[in-house]
């Protein structure tokens, strides 16, 4: 495929991804466009070369990064470099073992328009003259530079490159003329700690070393050399184990991996089988199942792991994963890798059971193994895939640390654990506390569940009462009362598990009458993660049909107005669609968020939406497409809309009517065909 790209006159991928080399007719991979959302403050995504959930992310750092490195805006370059993480906000993790095919401090430009992209690889000329090649497997970085004839054939290593450079260290030694080993040690997101890496650095052309110091080296390669080809093997257990991980592949050349790249990337996205709707909404539904699949990442080499302890463990029998967002995340990504890919899934669970063990904190600490973000409701991600069948990780193993979890966040001006000092931050302790209430009676400790449970709903009466029942004129401001990137509008209906509480207060009519204000005032915010499940509501007050309408619009109207952006009021409202197939196409300031807005976007899609965190329950609405097939382990799932967009009267399952419009994950997942019916 060849992504032509300009400031005007975008192509659509549907159309040029049909020359792809690694995605052949018939394979989704044709929809997707990995440069939309790279361009400003619009996303934070990258093109980058990366495996499904594999630790190697390898791309090009724009000269003034974003947080994942790349800015589609800001064609000069500071280089490749190995390790990001997709669509975060703040300042973002990566950007690891950086090479600039030149010398030091050299200008060097992306050609626009010489970009080509597909999942598994990303191809560029420079305005030097060289062309870049990049693929990856999970723990390896590829990359081809060919220089024209005549060129010095030269690379510029910054081993202490990072997007966030505050706690950069690294060590580097030269073993011979084709091959370094070192470590990297660099901060996760927004400096909350520090991860470590090892590395084998590999050339296939032999290098004489022009200039080096303890944190660079500028290589040469013999006159005449036309292409070289750097694979980088990553580890975060040895300088030996990295090595290990390029050995394997010692045999496999650049093409042969691109290939695997592709097939293995046309396996995920095949996963889901979309029929109807425009060329756009096709490659925003596979551009975003993409996106789901970039993390956590595969922190397995060899079959052994590091946990947060600096500890070395085995995962015998199946993969340890770390890289999390779970603020964001265990919203809409993980429900979403629960239903498609339970097995993977399962190991995430198991991954999050280890975390809770070996050392936790809301954010990071200063070992993690990989570049991360943050590991709030952990909890609500394991009791969600419980619930939903997934059963092959202990429960019981992590309740102790969830517990010395809720006890750290207790004492006034707490700032790890279950905090309490702010309404939000009471509100997602509510769910949290809610979700061990039910995780204790899973594992059997009743007096913990009552306990829990009890706490949970006492707190939640007492706060939404006291800041969120009578709506005041403040409702509207964002950080009101201390309140993190939202207003009291948009955290008011954080607790869904409780909007039988609300009602009982309220009243249903009222609740969805105001509801309704929210939504008519453009209160909604859906550029970030406090009110993401509000639009599906409409369903627990008993108003199924303006689920239906608004869902609809949100996706397909570009006359809906946005009032705010992550952490503010716009100057002047967003006019438009929040998701569309461009370089800016996510609404202003706002972060893609590690596969939790795609996510979103996925289900809002297909027709039924995990409302609920923690139960086995969906709301269903009308879907965006005229056929979708959830390819489950050993079983399809056809989901057919019969009637026009938004406007479904009912839902049959195997031809019984659904007495309303949830779902159970049961019935979701057992059915042949679901309906929506005029």
């Amino acid at each position: 495929m060849r992504i032509l790209l300009q400031k005007c006159g975008f192509l659509l991928p549907v159309l040029s991804l049909l020359l792809c080399l690694s995605c052949q007719r018939g394979d989704n991979c044709r929809y997707v466009n990995l440069f939309m959302g790279t361009a400003g403050d619009h996303g934070q995504v990258s093109p980058a070369a990366q495996l499904p959930m594999g630790l190697a992310s390898v791309g090009p750092d724009s000269k003034v990064p974003s947080h994942a490195g790349y800015d589609f805006d800001v064609p000069e370059i500071s280089g490749v470099s190995v390790t990001r993480v997709s669509g975060v906000g703040g300042n973002g993790a990566g950007g690891n073992l950086r090479i600039l095919p030149a010398r030091q401090n050299s200008e060097v430009s992306i050609v626009k328009g010489s970009e080509e992209a597909v999942p598994g690889y990303y191809g560029a000329r420079l305005d030097n003259g060289i062309a870049v090649r990049l693929t990856a497997t999970s723990h390896c970085a590829l990359e081809q530079y060919l220089f024209p004839r005549g060129a010095e054939a030269t690379l510029f290593v910054d081993f202490d490159s990072a997007i966030d450079h505050r706690r950069s260290k690294c060590s580097y030694r030269i073993l011979d003329d084709r091959n370094i080993e070192g470590w990297v040690v660099s901060s996760t997101v927004c400096n909350a700690g520090a991860y470590k890496l090892f590395f084998r650095l590999q050339t296939d052309n032999p290098f004489t070393v022009e200039t080096s110091d303890t944190l660079t080296a500028q290589l040469r390669f013999p006159e005449g050399t036309r292409k070289v080809e750097v694979r980088i093997g990553l580890s975060s257990i040895s300088e030996a184990s990295a090595a290990e991980e390029l050995a394997s592949i010692a045999g496999c050349s650049f093409d042969r991996l691109r290939v695997d790249a592709a097939r293995a990337w046309k396996s995920v996205l095949g996963k889901v089988d979309v029929k109807g709707g425009d060329p756009e909404q096709r490659t925003l539904f596979y551009t975003g199942l993409y996106r789901v699949y970039l993390s956590p990442f595969n922190a397995t080499f060899g079959g052994y792991y590091r946990g947060t302890d600096i500890e070395v463990r085995q995962a015998s029998g199946w993969t340890f994963y770390s890289g999390w967002s779970m603020w964001d995340t265990y919203r809409a990504k993980f429900p979403l890798i629960t239903l498609l890919d339970p097995d993977t899934m399962e190991d995430i669970c198991q991954s999050l059971v280890s975390l809770y063990q070996t050392g936790k904190k809301n954010w990071a600490t200063l070992q993690e193994p990989v570049p991360t973000v943050r590991t709030e409701h952990s909890q609500l991600t394991l009791l969600d895939a419980w619930e939903k069948g997934i059963r092959g990780f202990d429960l019981a193993a992590a309740f102790p640390a969830m517990e010395a979890e809720a006890e750290a966040g207790r004492p006034a001006g707490a700032r790890t654990g279950l905090t309490r000092n702010s309404p939000d931050q009471k509100m997602e302790t509510i769910y949290d506390l809610w979700a061990m209430g039910r995780i204790a009676r899973i594992i059997g400790d009743e007096e913990a569940a009552t306990r829990y449970l009890t706490e949970s709903e006492a707190l939640f009466e007492q706060t939404w009462k006291e800041e969120f029942m009578t709506i005041t004129p403040e409702f509207a401001q964002m950080k009101d009362n201390g309140l993190y990137q939202g207003t009291r509008w948009q955290y008011r209906w954080a607790v869904p598990v409780y909007a039988d509480k609300m009602t009982e207060w309220v009243g249903e009519e009222r609740l969805a009458d105001e509801l309704g204000e929210f939504f008519r005032l453009h209160l909604f915010n859906q550029g970030n993660e406090p009110d993401i499940q509000t639009p599906f509501m409409f369903n627990l007050f008993g108003r199924a049909a303006a689920t239906d309408s608004l869902v609809h619009a949100l996706l397909t109207d570009d006359s809906m107005i946005h009032r705010y952006g992550g952490n503010a009021e716009y100057p002047e409202p967003f006019v438009g669609r929040a998701f569309r197939n461009l370089p800016d196409g996510y609404a202003p300031e706002m972060d893609e968020d590690d596969g939790t807005m795609s996510a979103w976007y996925l289900f809002s899609q297909l027709g039924f939406y995990p409302v609920r965190i923690g139960t086995n329950l969906y709301e269903l609405f009308t879907p965006l497409f005229d056929e979708a097939v959830l390819h489950l382990p050993g079983h399809d799932v056809k989901l057919v809309r019969q009637c026009t967009p938004a406007s479904a009267r009912a839902v049959s399952v195997d031809g019984v009517l659904l007495p309303g419009f949830t779902i159970t994950y049961a019935q979701l997942t057992s059915a042949h065909e679901i309906v929506w019916l005029p």
